[in-house]
């Protein structure tokens, strides 16, 4: 092997993209751009890693199979990186079967990570879960057993299991320590601050105060009936009814688990759930009916009564009813929620990730940046939004992903 790629090679390898590039920053042949992409990667410049990347893929012979394959897979890490969430899974996938082929079962193995960490990030805990269970780290490099364990405390943060949570960042902090890697180091302590910061708003007839991810389990597991604010439904320890597509009645919901036990006028739940100023009869009526489906809807776990100014929800299990809610609510926390995480987003990959029109995503993007609470660079399909982390709070209950019970 040529000494030169070696010694920038085992640079990128320890999170030294400055001593590799003072190796091959000159260089342009095939190995040397591929090198040069990934140190331009760990530096943050993710356009000019895709160029490089690109033009390695093209450098190597039809002959090289195994480092056009590594191209693609490095290609897909750094489109990860930029959430670049509409890359071909495809493309990866037949990476990864060509490098199994050849024996790189290392970097096959990143491949499948790389798919996982994209199933995490867009929701799809069961596929990623699925896929996860695929992989043994054992025999990988530290580096692949921290991002494997990353991955679980990923999965058990957003299923509400924390001590599964704390016990895989422990592993993954033992990992990321011998390992040597700054970089690693960084994004463990970055996920174990989720687990210490406030993840939610309790409302109840006491108040209200922040819960932190642990609370929120133990809350979850209680006898309470809880309205979650977070994900649109209404649940207890023993069932689930999600009301994401029925925001009339949620709002009602909410409206009423927020004065529990005490009920609300008629005047106060038409004002919330019709955004009506004034409560004529014919909104009156309307309101008698939607409390009816919000009663059917609800069934086992509660019912909802008549009183003389308004309604009462009745738990028919529970033993009080709670309000769980964004720990800062915002119109448009739903965005504001994937850019907190520091790095760069397109308006189609957020678009993916809510499962909402990318025009409703431009939309709250254009009015965030007329707050000043985010900011945009480039133009066209190139433009990416984000905005400084929000000190102090969690969201992965903001992420809006199904339970496991859903």
């Amino acid at each position: 092997m040529d000494p030169l790629i070696a010694v920038a090679g085992r640079a990128l390898a320890t999170g030294d993209p400055l001593g590799a590039l003072n190796q091959i920053a000159l260089r342009d042949d095939a190995p040397a751009l591929a090198l040069r992409g990934i140190a331009m990667a760990q530096l943050g410049d993710l356009v000019r890693a895709k160029a490089l990347m690109r033009r390695a893929a093209r450098a190597f012979g039809p002959k090289e199979a195994v480092a056009r394959a590594r191209c693609v897979v490095a290609e897909a890490e750094i489109a990860l990186a930029s959430r670049d969430l509409g890359w071909p899974a495809k493309t990866l996938d037949a990476a990864r079967v060509t490098l199994e082929a050849h024996g790189d079962r290392v970097n096959a193995a990143h491949a499948r990570y790389l798919d996982v960490r994209r199933l995490l990030l867009v929701g799809s805990l069961d596929d990623a879960e699925r896929a996860l269970a695929m992989l043994d780290p054992t025999p990988f490099p530290l580096a692949l057993r921290v991002a494997h364990e990353l991955v679980v405390a990923g999965i058990a943060m957003r299923r509400f299991q924390t001590k599964t949570a704390r016990a895989a960042l422990a592993r993954a902090e033992r990992a990321a320590h011998r390992a040597g890697i700054p970089a690693l180091t960084a994004e463990v302590e970055s996920a174990a601050l989720i687990l210490n910061t406030p993840a939610a708003r309790l409302i109840s007839s006491g108040g209200e105060k922040l819960l932190l991810l642990e609370d929120v389990e133990a809350l979850l597991a209680s006898k309470a009936l809880v309205v979650d604010a977070c994900r649109q439904l209404v649940r207890d320890a023993s069932a689930v009814v999600s009301l994401a597509r029925r925001p009339v009645l949620f709002a009602l919901a909410r409206a009423l688990g927020e004065a529990w036990p005490e009920d609300v006028p008629r005047d106060t739940l038409v004002a919330r759930a019709f955004r009506a100023k004034h409560a004529d009869e014919s909104y009156r009526a309307r309101l008698r009916v939607e409390m009816g489906r919000l009663r059917k809807v609800l069934g086992t776990l509660a019912g909802v009564s008549a009183t003389k100014r308004g309604f009462v929800l009745v738990p028919r299990a529970a033993r009080e009813v709670v309000v769980l809610a964004q720990p800062v609510e915002d119109k448009h926390a739903a965005v504001l929620v994937f850019l907190v995480d520091g790095e760069s987003w397109t308006s189609s990959a957020l678009a993916l990730v809510l499962g909402a029109s990318q025009r409703t995503v431009q939309r709250s993007l254009d009015s965030l940046a007329a707050a000043g609470k985010v900011q945009s660079f480039g133009r066209g399909r190139a433009r990416r939004w984000m905005t400084p982390p929000v000190p102090g709070f969690a969201t992965s209950l903001l992420l809006p992903t199904p339970l496991p019970n859903d």
